[in-house]
């Protein structure tokens, strides 16, 4: 044993210490997931969250009917690193830091009150008070709350628990009426933010018919699977396991389907609280609950429009959270050094995959039918480069080609149809992906195609009473004929010559 001599003990101040936890970079949805793992640790089927508006006397009260607590229990939980994240855990655990329910709650109000019933009958209550533990300089844990919450609302529970958060300084502010309009938006506002999340963060636990029950405000949260399995062009790819110290990953590869593949209500769901292009990527999972959603895990890959289709399930068990660098918020993760290769394989097949379905409507994907498919563009790749012409066996091109009586019809109504049929998402993709390998106007053409298009083009120009000086410097500022002044020059000197 150390001789006192040698040593001192250093506590942190505790005013000072609770405002750096208040600091941890919780958002109010993340801050209340972390809330309801608990509940959901401690075994409850049915979650109650209220938001209830008062001004700056508002509070939120989160109820659940799980195991409930005995009062030394309780006093454990409320003691700040309450767990030792090296030590081993249930399976089942969502925790790890024994700090979630503090530093969740002080990220959005100044008081957090527990009120706890054991499967005995016994109810205990216990109450941190930010603004006391300034005042006294001590970790003071006050033995009551304000009464927002009190043991009458356990009557109708065998055994379970209710956090009550007041002094919302972070979500209402301080001073504010009941009928500040404004404010009051706001939290209605974030109250559905956070619905969203915990829709999507815990829908593996909602799903089913005996799945855990949350309820908002009275009204039950739906699970939104980012997958949607149920949709039948919804494609899951081969399933991966991969492991970590001989610990087993499974990863899930999906490929949603292309907009035309579902309905519009199936469509606008399927967007996210984030929509389309943020929620593609990796959805981390540990212990069905997600942590992380819609995030290429710093793999090298960007989020981009044709790739928007790709979301990849990887289930990882809560014995690896230190190799996944999973941080107290239980809201980032980051893959070992040895699962990266397979990781960025199985996202480049997944993402490959998700293009092809996106290019579909920009008209690559070749079609085997009996009744020919007529297209208006038409995409060639000549030398590794792209380039998009019309199709001039299109019927409406051929019957502008052949019609005597009325060209002007038939040519009015194919500019309406190019117009409305440009292959933007193809143009867009390949620019992204190989933004060199475009072909210029008239590059690989013949010289003599240029100069027909010229020739046409000045005959135009001379119909409408240009004069030379005219025609050239209109040519010479007009697409594509800027990019061959040479050419312009030249021929517009012969054709005057020979007029």
């Amino acid at each position: 044993m150390l001789n006192e001599d040698k040593y001192e003990i250093a506590e942190p101040q505790a005013g000072s210490m609770i405002q750096s936890l208040r600091s941890f970079g919780y958002d109010l949805s993340t801050a209340i997931a972390d809330i309801i793992d608990n509940s959901i640790t401690a075994k409850a089927k049915n979650i109650f969250i209220d938001f209830n508006w008062n001004g700056e006397h508002s509070w939120i009260s989160i109820k659940d009917d799980g195991t409930g607590m005995t009062e030394e229990e309780l006093v454990k939980s409320m003691t700040l690193g309450s767990k030792n994240p090296l030590e081993e855990r249930p399976p089942s655990d969502l925790g790890r830091f024994g700090l979630g329910l503090k530093t969740a709650t002080f990220s959005q109000c100044k008081q957090l009150t527990v009120l706890t019933k054991n499967h005995e009958g016994n109810i205990a209550e216990r109450c941190w008070d930010l603004d006391y533990i300034s005042f006294t300089g001590q970790w003071r844990l006050l033995k009551t709350g304000s009464g927002n919450a009190s043991t009458k609302d356990l009557v109708d529970l065998n055994n379970g628990t209710i956090v009550v958060w007041e002094k919302l300084d972070r979500l209402v502010g301080e001073g504010i009426s009941a009928e500040d309009e404004k404010t009051h938006d706001s939290f209605l506002n974030q109250a559905s933010v956070v619905k969203s999340h915990l829709s999507m963060v815990f829908h593996r636990f909602l799903e089913g018919p005996n799945g855990l029950k949350i309820l908002f405000n009275g009204r039950y949260v739906q699970p939104w699977n980012p997958f949607f399995p149920n949709i039948e062009a919804t494609e899951l790819l081969t399933i991966e396991p991969l492991f970590v110290k001989h610990k087993r990953i499974e990863v899930r590869p999906y490929v949603l389907p292309h907009h035309s593949k579902m309905t519009k209500e199936e469509y606008e769901n399927a967007s996210g609280i984030k929509g389309w292009n943020a929620q593609q990527g990796f959805y981390v999972y540990r212990n069905k609950r997600m942590l992380v959603s819609g995030d290429w895990l710093g793999l090298g890959f960007q989020k981009e429009e044709h790739y928007k289709l790709a979301r990849i399930q990887i289930d990882i068990p809560n014995n690896l959270d230190e190799e996944w660098a999973i941080d107290v918020k239980k809201s980032n993760a980051r893959p070992p050094q040895n699962l990266r290769k397979d990781l960025k394989r199985i996202a480049r097949i997944t993402r490959e995959r998700a293009s092809n379905i996106y290019r579909h409507r920009g008209k690559i994907v070749s079609r085997n039918s009996e009744t020919d498919f007529f297209y208006l563009w038409e995409q060639s790749i000549k030398h590794g480069k792209y380039s998009y012409k019309i199709n001039r066996k299109h019927p409406l091109v051929q019957s502008c080609l052949t019609n005597k009586v009325d060209p002007n019809a038939d040519f009015l109504t194919l500019i309406k149809m190019l117009e409305e049929t440009i292959p933007i998402p193809t143009i867009l993709l390949n620019y992204s992906e190989q933004p060199d390998n475009l072909k210029g106007p008239f590059e690989d053409a013949p010289p003599k195609e240029l100069i027909l298009v010229l020739e046409s083009s000045i005959h135009s120009l001379l119909k409408q009473g240009l004069t030379n000086e005219q025609i050239k410097k209109r040519l010479l500022s007009m697409e594509p004929f800027d990019l061959f002044p040479a050419q312009v020059i030249s021929y517009c000197e012969t054709i005057m010559e020979v007029k």
